[in-house]
C-alpha cells in the first residue's frame, strides 16, 4: 500500500488521501451524488469508527466503486465498505442477509440510509486470481458459483438482470441510430439471442462474478461484493470468462484459456457449450457500453465480445 495513495486513520481522525483513479471513477459512475460522497467521506469513515468501536482503518490499495478498508473491531479483524446509498448496495445488502456466510462473507452490521456495511474479513484472504494453474480456478468457480446460488426470492430490493440489458438500447440512441464502434452485427446478435438466454429460470445470483471477488477463507473459497442480481444462472459465467484481463489482448491466448474454460465449465454445470459461450458474448458488450459510458476502457470487452462471437 503506498502511504501517498492511502492514510492509515486511528480512531477519531477523518483525513485520508484518495487515489485519483477512485475519486474520478466515482464521479464519472455516480455524478453530483459522487461528489456529495467524496465530501461527506471523512464524517461517515468518523461515523462507522464511533458506531463500531473501530481502529486500525486502512483503506485498500485497489478503491474503485466503493471505499474499502481493513480496520479492527476490538480484537476482530474487519472490513469496512461504505458506498453511494444506491439500488445496487441495497442489493448487496439483501444478497449478503440471504447468503448468511454460506459461500459469502458475512454483513456484520449495517446502515443503509448512510451505505454503511461491516463485514467479515475473510483470511487469508487470497484472491482467486493469485492462482496460476487456470485450470484449478476454473473448477473453484464452479464450485463456488453453485454454492451461492438460491432460489428468486420475492424481493423487490433485489436487480434485474433484464434492467441491465435494457441499458443496450441507449447504443443506438446515443449514435444517432448507428451502432458507433460496436458491430452491428455482434450488436444483432446479442439482441436476437438475449430472449431465448432468457427463457432459463431465474435464481439469485452475484451478478459480478470474477477471480477478485472470490477469496480464500477458513471456511474454504468464498465471495464478496455480490450485486444481488435476479437472472437466468448462465450470465455468472460472463464476468467469470472476462477477467482478469489479459493486457495487452492476445486473441491466441484469450482463445486458448476460453476453450478450456468453457470444457470445464460445460462438465462442471451441465451446460451446452452454446449457452456459455452466448452469455460470455451478450455480457461483454454489456460491459463494453458501461465502460463507455463511465469514460472508461471499452475496447477491451468489446474485442473480447467480437472473440467470444467467432468462437460459437
Amino acid at each position: 500500500m503506498k502511504m501517498a495513495e492511502t492514510a492509515v486513520m486511528d480512531r477519531g481522525r477523518s483525513n485520508m488521501h484518495l487515489p485519483d483513479s477512485f475519486i474520478s471513477t466515482i464521479k464519472n459512475t455516480f455524478g453530483a451524488d459522487g461528489e456529495t460522497f467524496l465530501t461527506s467521506l471523512p464524517s461517515l469513515v468518523d461515523e462507522s469508527a464511533r458506531r463500531w468501536k473501530l481502529t486500525s482503518i486502512r483503506p485498500v490499495s485497489n478503491l474503485s466503486y466503493n471505499f474499502v478498508a481493513f480496520a479492527k473491531s476490538g480484537e476482530e479483524e474487519v472490513v469496512l465498505k461504505i458506498g453511494v446509498p444506491r439500488d445496487e448496495l441495497m442489493s448487496e445488502m439483501a444478497a449478503l442477509d440471504l447468503f448468511n456466510g454460506d459461500g459469502a462473507c458475512r454483513l456484520l452490521d449495517r446502515d443503509p440510509q448512510n451505505g454503511l456495511l461491516l463485514l467479515e474479513r475473510l483470511n487469508p484472504g487470497e484472491m482467486l486470481s493469485e492462482l496460476q494453474d487456470d485450470d484449478q480456478r476454473t473448477h473453484i468457480a464452479a464450485d463456488v458459483m453453485q454454492k451461492i446460488w438460491r432460489d428468486a426470492p420475492a424481493n423487490p430490493t433485489f436487480i434485474r438482470l433484464t434492467d441491465w440489458f435494457k441499458g443496450l438500447k441507449r447504443i443506438r440512441t446515443h449514435f444517432g441510430g448507428s451502432t458507433g464502434p460496436f458491430p452491428k452485427k455482434l450488436l444483432e446478435r446479442v439482441e436476437s439471442t438475449l430472449p431465448h438466454l432468457f427463457e432459463a429460470p431465474s435464481l439469485l445470483l452475484h451478478g459480478d462474478f470474477h477471480h477478485f471477488n472470490i477469496l480464500s477463507s477458513e471456511h474454504g473459497w468464498q465471495v464478496i461484493d455480490p450485486k444481488g442480481v435476479i437472472g437466468p444462472a448462465g450470465y455468472e459465467v460472463g464476468p467469470l470468462m472476462l477477467n482478469p484481463w489479459i493486457k495487452p489482448l492476445n486473441m491466441n491466448r484469450f482463445q486458448v484459456q476460453t476453450e478450456r474454460r468453457v470444457s470445464i465449465l460445460s462438465e462442471r454445470l451441465g451446460w451446452e457449450r452454446s449457452l456459455i459461450l452466448n452469455w460470455a458474448t451478450a455480457h461483454a458488450v454489456l460491459s463494453a457500453w458501461w465502460d463507455m459510458e463511465e469514460n472508461m476502457d471499452w475496447q477491451y470487452p468489446l474485442s473480447c465480445a467480437q472473440i467470444l462471437a467467432h468462437m460459437d
